[in-house]
């Protein structure tokens, strides 16, 4: 049996159906469902995927086989459009676009209007009686395909347009008429013949051969490489091409074209939504070139089509169950459909969406929770700006992305990357933005752009990355060359700061406070589902009462990690926990630790009070010592210029007994040195002083009919015995804490797995720990022997290279570190069947982690406050997912 490569639509039929994005991509699946649900498709095929594969196997070739198939699809469309490729009479025109199974808005490339030479153009102005119209189509398939197929770039024909529009005085595209237009494509064709060295080409037949290996090609240009790298779309799937007959919105006044959604995608608002322009074609909308129409308009101006649109596109949701992102064109008063997908949105518009549909009947909660990803989550926890503080507003464009943003201007997108790899907030300002500008979008704090609407590649592109967005802010005058913006008789420069508002299109001059988001509404709602369906516990790593209450709003159910060093930096902590580390014997050092009880108690009451009822799992002090000393080449600095000014001989004596006790304590390598549980067997008054502000704490509260539930865990235990010998002295203090308050505490003592060696004896630490707590961060560094500040350039070469798929410390390396944790827990609980297993890691907030705990059978994950609600997202999707397959 021969394999198909080749999916014919059109005229109320198709070979394909909407399930088939694997193989037709997402806009040919759309069209082939579109048209066997009899929407008014323009006919084409479809190329699938596994072309794309071959293409590439081939060495960006295809097989003669494939350009036959290609071949009799094409008599075939010629054949139902009545129009033929190439005809000087009545020539059939295409697009060949660009469709993965993802969508990937404007990464790839399109090319419109192809088969015009010029013959054929002269063929179509008189089908058409409409010279204008015939040339307007060739020049703009000359500058996309010079940009896209002849890699010329764009920017050579737009100058060229403009320079030319400057000549002659006009302002607008639709000024420009046929004799314009015709000495236009004169021009654009001299300047293919002195860039390329020969004439544009002229058969239509190789323009298509041409543009379908662009199309291909276009899988794998820079920005559609970092697109699918920040959405985790797989390199391997490769893009379906469809060839399609052309339409026409360009064509006069009585023709139109435009984007929209059948719900509002950036507020979720139960709205028809979009844009149009008369007399255009599709990508002037998208570019932002000219600012649209609402398209509420066209209900006015063309009542009967936008009834028609509007049956359509209510009949694509409820067939989809879904908001449907789609594309007409109006060509002389008939409407068509270019293509449907579920719309790209905002986390807001996700959620209320969801809800909404679910109480419309469309969709279940389970359903509804997976419409919602963990990574949109996070647009969620982006702040706003605070009610209370006054507003200098400056320019109101469009809001297109909601949320607040506040950084330096900045033109370029190269400039914002690099400026936001040092740490700077920057604000991408520009006229309008293209698809090569992602890079620069992805590192900005928010978009601003003069031009463009609701559908434009900014206001697009934004929504998806959750970025604050404000287009078609027309009071801008924006010169990048120069690098200013003019607006309200202000001029602001590179570097000037700005505050946006994406919610309400507001521009503010300077730097305006923001405030942390809320739990509430829609969200609480999805919430609440969510955390019927999960079955992990979520936890959060917090070291005070603040963050401890933050994450409680957030829906934390106890700490699972207090990291308690940083307790001691504190400016009236850290010089007495310096005279403990200088002490010279052990009752010293208590008089300093004594010292220190009532801080650290006060500490525990506090984290305590706030997550009153739910677990604190506390980490006895885990960093060397020598992270509490100063450091020692800024330190003898010091002492060489006391001793120059003159300093008293006994200050002079006792910085240099501190020098003389940081060299002391100086490690090669102190991450594997004198930290964790080896500080409190060489030290045990450590862990006796932390034990004794731990269970005051908690008998204060316990008196007063507060619910305390605290664990206490020991770090970088590697060996039974160094776990055993800790719990010893915590058990001891316990108890004499409890007979002298008169106050029975119940409390856990664990351990961090974090060394290797603990994963591969978990079965005998079982026998001494109530717990056990991945600290990942460790567990991973030390299994690979990264370390986390050292090799990062390191694993960003790996990356690049294709060594690595993911930084091992940003997502848990499931086939190595998550074997080790694996055999932990099995070893583990064949020891203590119910013994309590988490992560604390930084990876407990990673959506892909949180699937691996889920499965693993742990009991909680802990993370960051900020990454609680992604967790217990996560951890819903982990039940729900499980259960689809």
């Amino acid at each position: 049996m021969i394999k198909k490569h080749i999916y014919f639509f059109g005229n109320g039929k198709a070979d394909g159906h909407g399930k088939m994005k694997d193989l037709l991509g997402g806009k040919g699946a759309g069209l082939a469902e579109m048209s066997r649900l009899r929407a008014p498709v323009p006919s084409g095929f479809t190329i699938t995927t596994e072309v794309c594969k071959i293409f590439y196997e081939k060495h960006r070739h295809l097989p003669k086989t494939i350009s036959a198939e290609i071949d009799r699809n094409l008599d075939k469309l010629e054949a139902t459009a009545g129009k033929r490729l190439g005809d000087l009479e009545n020539p059939l025109l295409l697009s060949v676009r660009s469709g993965s199974k993802f969508s990937m808005p404007g990464m790839m490339d399109t090319i419109l209007n192809l088969g015009l030479n010029d013959e054929t153009v002269e063929g179509l102005a008189r089908v058409t009686n409409n010279p204008r119209f015939a040339y307007d189509c060739y020049r703009r398939f000359i500058a996309m395909f010079g940009n896209v197929v002849l890699e010329m770039g764009k920017e050579v024909f737009e100058s060229a347009l403009q320079e030319k529009k400057r000549e002659k005085g006009i302002q607008q595209d639709l000024e420009m008429d046929a004799d314009f237009l015709s000495r236009l494509v004169d021009d654009f064709k001299q300047i293919v013949q002195k860039t390329k060295g020969e004439p544009f080409p002229q058969d239509p037949y190789d323009q298509l051969r041409l543009a379908i290996q662009a199309v291909f090609l276009s899988w794998n240009n820079p920005r559609a490489q970092f697109y699918r790298k920040q959405n985790d779309i797989p390199e391997n799937i490769g893009t379906a091409v469809n060839v399609q007959m052309m339409v026409f919105g360009n064509r006069g006044s009585n023709s139109a074209t435009g984007v929209g959604f059948t719900r509002n995608p950036a507020t979720g608002e139960r709205e028809f939504y979009g844009e149009y322009l008369a007399n255009a074609q599709g990508e002037d909308v998208v570019a932002g070139i000219r600012t649209p129409k609402p398209i509420r308009e066209l209900a006015q101006e063309r009542p009967e089509i936008y009834r028609e649109l509007r049956r359509i596109t209510d009949r694509l949701e409820k067939h989809y169950k879904d908001v449907q992102d789609f594309e007409f064109t109006i060509e002389e008063g008939k409407l068509y459909m270019l293509q449907t997908r579920v719309g790209k949105r905002t986390a807001r518009a996700t959620v209320k969406i969801a809800v909404d549909m679910v109480k419309e009947r469309l969709i279940a909660k389970n359903e509804a929770i997976l419409r919602l990803s963990p990574q949109q989550m996070d647009q969620f926890l982006h702040p706003v700006i605070d009610p209370s503080a006054k507003r200098s507003v400056i320019a109101k464009g469009y809001p297109a992305s909601p949320g607040a943003a506040v950084g330096k201007i900045i033109f370029d997108a190269d400039r914002a990357v690099d400026l936001a790899e040092k740490g700077e907030k920057v604000l991408l300002v520009r006229r309008e933005t293209n698809p090569d500008d992602i890079h620069g979008m992805n590192a900005a704090q928010g978009v601003l752009t003069a031009r463009g609407g609701a559908t434009s590649h900014a206001a697009v592109v934004a929504r998806q990355m959750g970025k604050p967005c404000v287009v078609g802010c027309e009071a801008l005058h924006v010169e990048e060359e120069k690098g200013i913006v003019q607006v309200s008789g202000k001029q602001f420069r590179e570097g000037d700061v700005l505050t946006l508002d994406g919610g309400t299109g507001e521009v503010m001059e300077g730097r305006l406070p923001l405030i942390s988001p809320q739990v509430v509404g829609d969200l609480k709602t999805i919430m609440a589902w969510v955390d019927q369906v999960r079955r992990l516990g979520i936890r959060t790593n917090a070291d005070t009462p603040h963050d401890a209450a933050l994450a409680r709003d957030f829906g934390a159910e106890g700490i699972g990690l207090c990291r308690t060093e940083h307790m001691f930096f504190a400016e009236e902590r850290l010089p007495i926990m310096q005279k403990m580390i200088l002490a010279k014997d052990r009752s010293e050092r208590e008089k300093h630790l004594t010292e220190l009880l009532p801080m650290q108690r006060e500490d525990f009451k506090g984290i305590f009070l706030a997550m009153e009822g739910c677990p604190v799992t506390i980490r006895l002090l885990d960093p060397p010592l020598h992270e509490f000393l100063p450091k020692r080449g800024p330190l003898m600095v010091e002492i060489s210029e006391m001793k120059h000014r003159g300093a008293p001989a006994s200050e002079i004596q006792e910085k240099e007994r501190l020098l003389a006790r940081v060299e002391e304590l100086h490690e090669f390598n102190p991450m594997l040195g004198l930290r964790g549980c080896r500080l409190g067997i060489l030290f045990p008054e450590i862990s006796r002083m932390q034990a004794q502000a731990i269970f005051e704490a908690a008998c204060e509260l316990a008196r007063k009919k507060k619910k305390v539930h605290p664990e206490i865990m020991i770090p970088l235990v590697g060996l039974p015995g160094e776990l055993a010998s800790q719990k010893q002295i915590i058990d001891e203090i316990a108890k004499e804490v409890q007979t002298r308050y008169k106050t029975k505490i119940l409390y856990k003592v664990g351990t961090m797995i974090e060394v290797p060696r603990a994963a591969l004896v978990a079965d005998q630490i079982a026998e001494i720990a109530e717990f056990f707590s991945f600290g990942t961060n460790d567990l991973t560094q030390m299994t690979f022997a990264f370390s986390r500040d050292d090799t990062v350039a390191v694993i960003k070469h790996y990356q690049k290279n294709h060594l690595l798929e993911k930084d091992p410390f940003a997502t848990l390396d499931i086939s190595g570190v998550g074997q080790l944790i694996e055999m932990a827990v099995r070893k583990g609980r064949g020891k203590k069947r119910n013994l309590k297993i988490g992560i604390c890691g930084e990876h407990g907030g990673d959506p892909a982690t949180v699937e691996f705990c889920h499965r693993m059978g742990l009991d909680y994950v802990s993370c960051s406050p900020y990454r609680v609600p992604i967790a217990r997202l996560a951890a819903a999707h982990a039940v729900l997912q499980r259960r689809r397959h």
